[in-house]
């Protein structure tokens, strides 16, 4: 529906909602369990119209290429007479030049990769579109992106921030593109998501990255766990930094290669100069000495460490040393996400704290289950985890009451909010097997929030006519409806309001939000639960902006600024509002929906 001038004037509320009416394709999910968690438009990767790519911006400090892109043509010969006038030092220097030339003739200019555009995924792939940061300058997003205290309390919003930092997308005026990828790279590591920050990193070709990508990319590594992805970047880092790590990590890399002897004279200079001490040298040395030709071997004992590192995680996860638990509470819940992926660690290892990762949006349905299932098998399996397999196990099969058994006995097995959320995610696919039917409309709305906790849209909705009207469940869906005619009314909204006005005022919010609400409606209402969603400030000054210039990752970042919370708790109802109005305005409908879902299920 279109909204007039003369009903815009009544609320502030409908001043920001002006161009939300515009009709967005609705998104479903596939009625087959096992198919790929999904929440894009129809549509999504259909051929747009693009802006130019813009010229790539020099790297300061970069060498130019010393070889025109004629790859097949010969070397000049070298004249004999300045080769014996050559001292040893400028023999060296003409060595070096010419193993640079050779190594930069091995890949032609045409397929050196320009940082005007850097990523991974392409809209074909579920990322987002090239042009997604429009004309918003680089410097205010980067510092956006710098200052956002992740990880953020939405789920299904850091999914959706995730594939839009992976996206290959245009580097925005003013910022080196390197250093852009870099700012997107270590939001990532601090939302949890290492192996996506890596392929950041990784997306720029060597020759281009800035001191500030070679810091990130040392983090992104550390954070994998995958000390090796250090060493192409050992030499060029050195010569831009003076970081010791870097020095160690030459040792690493040339243990790695089978070369113990330069690997130890690396360690001893180290050493030497006393650029590292402690649990940090020895644990650069245990690496060193995972090569085929290892010499050294290392003990690691924690008894005077109080903190732990990055340093410290990275290599201690690469070779396998066992972390205390207790300096796991020295750091950030994003360092739980990197241990819940770390292939090198046992899945028994990884179980415990999975739950988190999956919280986060790092692990979704399907990577929890499957670990879940792995770490049965594994030889250090505790009793918890075994039964927690078993449990699992038994939602899938039986009678569906036995199978709703265990699906009561899963979600009321922990004790606090994230916990239990955690337990909807496992069992999403699990609870939509469970036929709709009246014969358990009393568990209606854990497993509808089971269920929308990984997209399950369309299975959820087949619950709508046993949901009680006053209920979570039917309050998830009046705004998960894929398919959605109309509005919600006023009188059905207070049933629900009535009972609970924190879920009632975030139900408002995403309701207003995607337009689902009449805006006269949502003024009374706004009013009477004093939810202030007219209320106006910088921030939803700049995410209406930019949903009015249709710029989806601008808009994704502004959303994480607005979800700087570590839960539900401390989320606004007129954050909530704004989110969800400007993701559907540009296109991220099926995001807003799952996000408005979410607030009432964890709200």
């Amino acid at each position: 529906m279109k909204i007039s001038a003369a009903k815009a004037s009544i609320l502030a509320i409908a001043v920001t909602l002006g161009a939300a009416a515009l009709g967005v394709p609705a998104i479903g999910q596939n009625r087959d369990q096992d198919a790929p968690e999904s929440l894009l438009p129809e549509g999504f990767g259909d051929p747009v119209e693009q802006t130019p790519t813009p010229t790539p911006q020099p790297v300061p400090g970069q060498p130019t290429p010393l070889l025109p892109p004629t790859t097949g043509a010969p070397l000049p010969a070298p004249d004999e007479e300045e080769e014996e006038e050559q001292s040893e030092e400028e023999a060296a220097a003409a060595a070096q030049a010419l193993a640079e030339a050779l190594r930069k003739a091995e890949l032609p200019a045409s397929s050196r990769r320009s940082t005007a555009r850097v990523g991974v995924v392409g809209p074909d792939g579920q990322g987002i579109e090239a042009d997604a940061y429009g004309r918003t300058r680089g410097a205010f997003l980067s510092a956006l992106m710098r200052r956002i205290d992740a990880p953020i309390a939405s789920r299904w919003l850091s999914i959706a921030l995730r594939r839009a930092l992976m996206s290959r997308t245009d580097t925005p005026s003013g910022v080196n593109g390197a250093d852009f990828a870099a700012e997107r790279a270590w939001l990532l590591l601090r939302m949890g998501e290492a192996k996506p920050a890596q392929a950041i990193v990784q997306a720029v070709d060597t020759d281009r990255y800035t001191p500030k990508l070679f810091q990130v990319a040392m983090q992104a590594a550390l954070a994998k766990g995958d000390p090796a992805a250090l060493c192409p970047l050992a030499d060029p880092a050195s010569e831009v930094s003076e970081e010791p790590s870097w020095l160690l990590a030459k040792a690493m890399c040339a243990g790695l290669t089978s070369d113990p002897g330069t690997a130890g004279q690396f360690i001893d200079q180290a050493r030497r100069q006393r650029l590292a001490t402690g649990i940090d040298l020895l644990l650069a040395e245990k690496v060193t000495g995972a090569g085929a030709n290892g010499r050294r071997a290392v003990t690691i004992e924690w008894d005077d460490v109080d903190q732990l590192t990055a340093w410290r995680y990275g290599l201690a996860t690469a070779t396998n040393v066992a972390i205390p638990a207790a300096l796991f509470e020295t750091v950030g819940r994003h360092v739980q996400a990197w241990r819940a992926q770390a292939p090198m660690l046992d899945a028994a290892a990884r179980v415990p704290v999975a739950a988190a990762a999956a919280v986060m949006g790092v692990l979704s349905n399907i990577a929890y289950v499957d670990l879940v299932a792995a770490a049965e098998q594994s030889e250090d399996v505790t009793p918890e985890e075994s039964a927690l397999a078993s449990d699992l196990r038994d939602a899938y099969v039986g009678s569906a009451e036995d199978r709703m058994t265990a699906l009561r006995a899963l979600w009321n097995g922990v004790e606090t909010p994230e916990a239990r959320h955690a337990r909807s995610i496992l069992t999403a696919r699990a609870a939509a097997r469970i036929p709709a039917s009246e014969t358990y409309s009393a568990d209606a709305s854990a497993l509808i929030a089971a269920m929308l906790s990984a997209g399950l849209d369309i299975q959820a909705m087949d619950w709508a006519e046993f949901v009680a009207s006053d209920s979570d469940g039917w309050a998830m869906l009046a705004v998960a409806d894929p398919d959605a005619e109309g509005q919600v009314g006023y009188g059905d909204f207070d049933n629900y309001a009535d009972n609970d006005p924190r879920k009632g005022a975030l139900l408002l919010a995403g309701l207003t939000g995607l337009g689902r609400f009449d805006f006269d409606d949502a003024g009374r209402a706004s009013a009477a639960l004093q939810a202030g969603l007219g209320a106006q400030n910088s921030w939803t000054r700049e995410i209406m902006a930019a949903a009015e210039r249709g710029e989806q990752g601008t808009v994704l970042v502004l959303a994480a600024v607005g979800m700087q919370t570590r839960d539900w708790r401390g989320v606004s109802p007129l954050a909530l509002f704004h989110i969800v109005s400007a993701l559907r305005r540009v296109g991220l409908e099926g995001e807003a929906r799952m996000i408005a879902a979410e607030a009432i299920a964890r709200g």
